[in-house]
């Protein structure tokens, strides 16, 4: 199915199930020479981890990566890197009553509308489980773009109806981390952290939005019509199970604004060019600006909930009701900010070196090296 699978150059597939033996990805196309230990993945994996505080779903997870190609002496070699997950802690119990009958808000009804076969055990496939590939992709994506002074930072601006003031990304890189939301507004944090125990406590869950700010992307990375630079941003997020929405710098708002009021015009700082303002997210023609790239997603209450929910049992073709047992989060926005980051990274490794900005098989050589 190529819906596995992301990236021209820069190319990462990902792999397992919820309840299967492994998760993981294999990454294609990253060049030569990079550094690259299990622990610049585990360090990626130990954010998204299940099991950190009392907003996520208990699962034990301990997410432990190995690499099993792709890294000769400490550096990568050019061909393709495979990192694998095992899972551990897995009870399928709890999901014997939903062979035949399809959870609401979940993609059970759907996938088995198109593939005829789903595994039903935590989500199969569907479950938020996979972005374990996601991750490890992208913690290899970190790193070669990173050696290019490119950093890419998430957080929580926003769960239900609590939304936080504005930071910049010194701030959030500072606050973040530093509290169960991974939200920077240490005051929006305490009400959003309440919010999502009470939505537990209830069975309920509830969702909510993250943003993401790349900085140091250099100006004329991007392809200015089918994979501009923000369209393959866009698919990227919203390839995130949980994300309905995603908005590129000033999104849906520059719909109530004259071209006169957001236009970003230019001016000469330190002899490189920047704009006044930063409506367009960094993003122009679908080829980056030089200017902070920024975007936002809309993530959905998790749709499994302990609340009666009507469904059909399919093999009976017959009206039921459902109750979902297990271990769900309550608000899966802290745990997106991994990935998030992981899907912008990925795209942008990918594009500098389609935009000639990295060597596509060796990072000591500049592409227009013999």
């Amino acid at each position: 199915m190529a819906g596995n699978s992301t990236g021209e150059v820069f190319r990462v597939t990902t792999f397992g199930s919820s309840h299967g033996p492994a998760l993981g990805a294999v990454i294609d196309g990253c060049p030569a020479g990079l550094e690259l230990s299990e622990e610049d993945i585990q360090r990626e994996l130990d954010r998204r981890r299940p099991g950190t505080s009392s907003l996520t779903t208990p699962r034990g997870e301990r997410d432990r990566v190995e690499i099993l190609s792709g890294v000769f002496e400490g550096k990568t070699d050019g061909t393709p890197i495979a990192g694998i997950v095992r899972n551990r802690d897995i009870d399928s119990a709890s999901y014997s009553n939903l062979k035949s009958v399809p959870r609401p808000g979940h993609g059970d009804y759907t996938w088995r509308a198109r593939f005829g076969h789903y595994d039903h055990r935590g989500g199969g496939r569907g479950s938020g489980r996979v972005t374990i590939g996601h991750v490890i992709g992208g913690a290899v994506a970190k790193k070669l773009i990173g050696i290019h002074g490119i950093r890419v930072k998430a957080h929580v601006v926003q769960v239900g109806d609590i939304r936080a003031d504005r930071v910049n990304l010194k701030l959030i890189e500072k606050y973040a981390e530093r509290n169960p939301v991974r939200c920077a507004d240490p005051a929006a944090a305490r009400l959003m952290e309440e919010a999502i125990l009470e939505a537990k406590e209830r069975g309920d869950s509830v969702g909510g939005v993250v943003e993401v700010v790349a900085l140091g992307v250099p100006a004329g990375v991007g392809e200015p019509v089918f994979s501009k630079l923000d369209a393959d941003l866009a698919a990227a997020l919203m390839g995130i199970g949980a994300v309905k929405g995603v908005e590129i710098g000033m999104g849906f708002e520059v719909a109530g604004h004259h071209a006169s009021e957001i236009n970003d015009e230019f001016y000469i700082s330190g002899g490189e060019i920047r704009t006044t303002t930063n409506t367009s997210g960094g993003i122009l023609g679908g080829i980056s600006s030089g200017m902070p790239i920024t975007a936002r997603i809309a993530v959905k209450p998790t749709p499994s909930i302990s609340l009666p929910q009507r469904s059909v049992d399919l093999e009976r073709m017959e009206e039921t009701w459902i109750e979902i047992h297990g271990r769900h989060d309550p608000c899966i926005c802290p745990r997106v900010v991994p990935v998030a980051e992981a899907a912008v990274a990925m795209v942008l490794a990918d594009h500098m070196i389609r935009s000639g900005f990295i060597h596509p098989t060796d990072i000591n050589r500049q592409k227009n090296d013999g």
